[in-house]
C-alpha cells in the first residue's frame, strides 16, 4: 500500500515521516491526488531503475501526448560522470517517443557549441537511444515572464516551441552557483539559449558579458525561477517533472570534474509541481541518515539555495507544501 506524508517544508516534520516517527495517513492509488487539497503530491520510489522510472511517470497521471515530445535532461559535461546514464532513461524516452533536447551553453567548454555538444550527447550515448535536438542551434525565441521582479522575458531555443509536451528529467544533485539543481534549474537555464543562460545569471542585465556582470546572489536565484515559470506557464498541463536523486555529488553535471558523492541516494521523485519537487528533494537530502550529506546540505545553504524556491512559490511557480507518496 502507498504511504503518505504530508509535508510543510519543515525540516522536522521530514525526518519524522523519512524515518516512520510520524503518524502518515492512507494513499489512493498511484496517480490519484491524496485529497481535494490543492497541495500538490510528489511520488518517490526509492529504487532507482529503468522500471522505476517509467512506473513513476505513470503515477502522476498525465501522459505525454502530442506528435512532439520533448525530454529535457542534461547530457553532461565531457569529464563528468554524474549524469543520467542512457541506460537509465532509455525505456522511458522512447516509450514516449521522445526527443532528447538540451541547449548550448553559457561558458566555454566542451558544450558551447552545436556541434561539439552534439560530439557530447554522441559520446554519452545519447544519440544512440533517442533523437537529439540542440534547440538553440538555430537561435532563440522569447517568453513572457509573468509577475517576475528582474525579467520580463525569458530566451528559449527557437526549437522549444515546436514540441507538444515537455517531460522534464532532471538529476537532482549540488550546483556550484546555485546550490542545487534539480526541476527549476533544468526548465530555466536549461531550456535557455546560450544567451539566454547569460541573461538569467545576470538577472536580466545582459545576454552577453556573463563573468563580467553578476549579480547579487539572490537576484540570480530569483531571475533562475522567473525564467522557470516562464516555461512552465507556456507549457501549461503539457509539462511534469522528475527528479533522480542519485550520485548527489555537490557539483552539477555542467563540471568536467565534479567532487565525488559523499552521500548514498535517495530515489526518484516525481510532480506536476516543480516547486514541491525540488522542496521535497532538498527535505530528503537533510532527513537523511548518511552523514555524508554535510557537504551538500553546505553547498545549497552557502549559496541560500533555498531561496530559489522561496521566490518560485512566491511568483506562483508552485508550493512549497506537498504530500508525499512512496510507491512500494
Amino acid at each position: 500500500m502507498n504511504k503518505m506524508c504530508k509535508w510543510a517544508g519543515q525540516l522536522a516534520m521530514a525526518a519524522a515521516c523519512a524515518f516512520g516517527a510520524f503518524s502518515c495517513g492512507s494513499a489512493t492509488a498511484a496517480g490519484g491526488e491524496a485529497d481535494s487539497t490543492a497541495v500538490p503530491t510528489v511520488y518517490l520510489v526509492k529504487e532507482i531503475s529503468p522500471e522505476s522510472l517509467v512506473r513513476i511517470y505513470e503515477a502522476l497521471g498525465r501522459p505525454a501526448v502530442g506528435k512532439k515530445v520533448a525530454v529535457k535532461i542534461s547530457t553532461g559535461e565531457p569529464g563528468g560522470h554524474n549524469f543520467l546514464q542512457p541506460a537509465l532513461i532509455k525505456e522511458l524516452v522512447q516509450g514516449v517517443r521522445g526527443t532528447i533536447v538540451e541547449c548550448n551553453t553559457a561558458y566555454n567548454g566542451k558544450r558551447s557549441t552545436t556541434e561539439s555538444h552534439r560530439r557530447a550527447a554522441e559520446e554519452h550515448g545519447f544519440t544512440a537511444i533517442a533523437p537529439v535536438d540542440i534547440m538553440d542551434a538555430e537561435g532563440e525565441v522569447a517568453l513572457p515572464v509573468e509577475g517576475g521582479k528582474h525579467l520580463t522575458e525569458d530566451f528559449v531555443g527557437s526549437h522549444f516551441p515546436e514540441y507538444d509536451f515537455l517531460v522534464v528529467l532532471s538529476h537532482f544533485k549540488g550546483h556550484a552557483m546555485g546550490g542545487f539543481g534539480g526541476a527549476i534549474k533544468n526548465i530555466s537555464i536549461g531550456v535557455a539559449s546560450a544567451a539566454g543562460k547569460a541573461w538569467i545569471h545576470t538577472a536580466g542585465k545582459t545576454k552577453e558579458d556573463l563573468w563580467n556582470n553578476l549579480p547579487a546572489q539572490d537576484d540570480f536565484l530569483e531571475a533562475m525561477a522567473e525564467a522557470a515559470k516562464a516555461v512552465a506557464d507556456h507549457c501549461g498541463d503539457r509539462i511534469l517533472y522528475i527528479n533522480v536523486a542519485n550520485n548527489l555529488s555537490v557539483d552539477c553535471d555542467c563540471d568536467s570534474s565534479p567532487e565525488d558523492p559523499t552521500m548514498g541516494d535517495i530515489g526518484i521523485l516525481a510532480s506536476l509541481d516543480p516547486v514541491a519537487l525540488d522542496q521535497a528533494c532538498t527535505d530528503l537530502v537533510r532527513a537523511s541518515e548518511d552523514h555524508g550529506k554535510i557537504h551538500l546540505i553546505e553547498r545549497i545553504d552557502s549559496r541560500h539555495g533555498m531561496h530559489t524556491l522561496e521566490h518560485a512559490e512566491a511568483i506562483g511557480l508552485g508550493s512549497r507544501q506537498y504530500n508525499l507518496v512512496e510507491l512500494d
